[in-house]
């Protein structure tokens, strides 16, 4: 970054020899996270939702621009205001430390409260991972486990507001997987971050590659305490189809999937496969699971009615 802020524009020096990856993201009070949310969390949701669209490219984070809308009563009392305004800097600010994104401008408004982040990050020129590249054969894995965002947010519904407890933290204080992302260049054939459910993402991916998902929902990895929480049903529900989960989706050649295994094993994080891409109506077996093309895939759709599966309603 050649000039920051201060000016009406940011100037920006881009290393040799590496792309530019842009992504935007905004959250809304009541749909992205709740109202009465600790301000630290919201800073740091805020930025770090928009940041794992990076990690799925594979690209390392550098810079970011955000914008906030204040309620104007929500916040008309000034020591109210100065307490909230403390605690999401502290949070969004510490985002930008530990994700090595410079906070390169933005602005604030009056309004119903919002942000809406812009990232920015850099990956060696023709190394981006995309959705487009799986093919018949291909693994389908994915990162961590899942099912946390959504049992984090029924926790919270139903009063719990311990943010110690793992599903809270899954919720309200999401990890994007840059260092993930970053070690599956040259090994993953697509990638995507699972934001609005496992089955919606991967129909995206099934969709931009031209291939069809044979998903066993049995191998979908359950983050912690989430069967405790919600039982069984309701926990693979969450798994497959919650979102919030802010892990990656990825499909890989069969022989790249020990090397990529080991590579997020160094980093403590587990890689699990559920699922094989196959042709273009291909018979699901006779063992079942999940088959694209029987139009299966069911998660967060941002303009659909009240009460659609998936991310924060």
């Amino acid at each position: 970054m050649t000039l920051g802020i201060g000016d009406d524009a940011t100037l920006l020096a881009p290393r040799a020899g590496h792309e530019l990856a842009v992504s935007v993201d905004t959250s809304v009070v009541d749909v992205h996270f709740p109202a009465d949310a600790p301000a630290t969390a919201v800073g740091h949701r805020a930025l770090a939702v928009a940041v794992s669209d990076l990690a799925a490219m594979g690209a390392q984070s550098r810079w970011c621009w955000m914008a906030l809308t204040l309620d104007s009563h929500r916040f008309a009392d000034e020591h109210a205001a100065d307490a909230w305004l403390s605690g999401y800097a502290q949070g969004f600010l510490g985002g930008c430390a530990a994700y090595a994104a410079t906070l390169a401008g933005g602005d604030v408004t009056s309004g119903t409260l919002a942000i809406s982040v812009t990232v920015m990050g850099e990956v060696p020129t023709g190394q981006a991972l995309k959705r487009s590249g799986a093919v018949a054969g291909d693994i389908v894995a994915v990162t961590g486990a899942l099912g946390g965002g959504a049992g984090g947010l029924a926790l919270w519904q139903r009063g719990e507001r311990d943010l110690t407890h793992p599903l809270l933290r899954r919720y309200l204080l999401p990890e994007p997987r840059l260092d993930a992302g970053i070690a599956l260049r040259g090994l993953a054939s697509s990638a995507m971050d699972i934001s609005d459910g496992l089955l919606a993402d991967l129909g995206h991916i099934r969709r931009a590659s031209s291939v069809d998902v044979h998903l066993d929902a049995g191998a979908v990895p359950l983050a912690e305490g989430l069967t405790a929480a919600l039982g069984e049903d309701a926990a693979r529900r969450a798994a497959l189809s919650g979102g919030d989960d802010y892990e990656l989706l990825i499909t890989l050649a069969p022989e790249n999937f020990a090397r990529a295994q080991a590579a997020l094993n160094a980093q403590g994080l587990a890689l699990s496969a559920v699922g094989r891409c196959v042709a273009p109506g291909t018979p699901r077996p006779a063992a079942g699971g999940v088959d694209a093309a029987a139009g299966d895939y069911h998660g967060w759709q941002h303009f659909a009615p009240t009460g659609a599966a998936g991310d924060t309603p």
